[in-house]
């Protein structure tokens, strides 16, 4: 029969897995940066009206976790936001550095037991409900980021500006990402 300690095991393995994951989210994002052709930084399709730029679509993504920070763990700081249309790729990345450690201490405490537990509501802000922090908070965070990659992919691609295999398909090698986080485990 399962013990309280064999749950308690098995909720930090999740807890782990799940923060890990969320620091391999941000060395996806610097992959893709780090390979993109800053030709395609500020490109637009041809005819296309209104849209974001590749820049346009990091600096979202860069300023929605603040705006997650600044309402669900204001005892973080938050790091300047970006201007979509004057940010540089070295800045972006940067940005999205700090933002991503801020994100990740966030959900640490978050996911954190006891008195240890700090965030305990996720803010999307003033458009949607909160919700508890946890599991979903971390669902959002991730599939909101893995949407703008693919969009990010998808219009460098469009624009004549493809990524390398590496740059397009390294996001999916999930055991070199955890290696190169310096983590001692693999996914699991």
């Amino acid at each position: 029969m399962a013990t309280r300690d064999d749950a308690d095991g098995r909720l930090a393995g999740i807890r782990d897995v799940l923060l890990e994951t969320y620091a391999v989210n941000d060395a996806m994002n610097q992959l893709i940066l780090g390979h993109l052709e800053a030709k395609a930084w500020r490109a637009k399709l041809p005819g296309m009206r209104g849209g974001r730029t590749i820049a346009a679509i990091f600096a979202h993504m860069h300023n929605c976790r603040l705006n997650w920070i600044r309402n669900s763990a204001p005892h973080l700081k938050c790091p300047a936001a970006l201007k979509p249309d004057k940010c540089t790729m070295k800045q972006t990345a940067t940005a999205l550095r700090k933002s991503g450690a801020q994100c990740l201490r966030m959900m640490t405490d978050a996911l954190a037991g006891g008195e240890k537990r700090r965030v305990k509501k996720y803010s999307r802000g003033s458009w949607s409900q909160d919700w508890p922090a946890g599991g979903a908070m971390f669902a959002y965070m991730f599939g909101h980021e893995a949407h703008h990659r693919g969009q990010i992919i998808m219009l460098a691609h469009q624009l004549g500006y493809r990524l390398p295999i590496e740059g397009a398909y390294g996001i999916w090698h999930w055991e070199k990402l955890w290696k190169r986080q310096g983590f001692s485990t693999r996914p699991r």
